[in-house]
């Protein structure tokens, strides 16, 4: 009998019920009060687990932010990837606006939320499993952008995935800089679809002499 076909343990199936009573009560409160206004005491109580059980599957409520927004990130990804396949008539510029309209809207769902998770992602410990596997997220929405790129016959694939990486860099500083945060979902994804224009506009000038 395959691995895939064997029923799990009881073992396994109590595990899997409290990561995902974790992961519940965990994104309860985040959603409620934000990342700066709960504790991990406060998870483990509503998820009814101890807290010592609580960081066998979080060490930190930073983990436990990454671990609950990298399953909004990775939804809003395909929701993006599947909007963006719907444009293929259309410019590569609003293939990757149709990409992107969901992501800014995930990272702004709580803004605090969204910018710590950024925040600790990208300048925390790389190889923490609940981080690799967003990082992990991030190359894949970059990699989403270069190839909506490649549209464009102009963009070769080099310069499709640096250009991905320019936008992505636009994307973070647009959805969590403290000066934008007052800006409506629309105003922020306005200026980044402008941004964008001018960085694709710019790679079609001629380099000079």
């Amino acid at each position: 009998m395959s691995d895939a076909l064997m029923p799990i343990g009881r073992r396994e199936r109590a595990k899997q019920d409290k990561r995902e009573r974790i992961m519940v009560a965990a994104r309860e409160l985040f959603a409620e009060h934000g990342v700066g206004g709960v504790t991990t005491q406060q998870v483990a109580d509503r998820a009814d687990v101890a807290i010592g059980t609580l960081y066998l599957y979080a060490a930190t409520k930073a983990e436990l932010l990454i671990m609950v927004q990298n399953q909004k990130f990775a939804a809003a990804i395909d929701t993006g990837l599947a909007a963006a396949s719907v444009t293929t008539r259309r410019s590569s510029l609003e293939g990757v606006i149709a990409l992107i309209r969901p992501v800014v809207a995930c990272v702004r769902e709580q803004v605090e939320n969204g910018r710590t998770y950024l925040h600790e992602l990208f300048f925390g410990d790389p190889t923490e499993p609940y981080r690799r596997e967003g990082l992990a997220l991030s190359v894949r929405l970059e990699d989403g952008i270069a190839r909506l790129l490649t549209r464009d016959e102009r963009i070769d694939g080099r310069d499709a995935a640096t250009l991905a990486r320019v936008i992505t860099a636009i994307i973070h500083i647009s959805t969590t800089a403290t000066v934008y945060l007052h800006r409506s979902d629309d105003a922020v994804l306005g200026d980044i679809r402008e941004q964008v224009r001018v960085t694709l506009s710019l790679h079609d000038e001629p380099l000079p002499n």
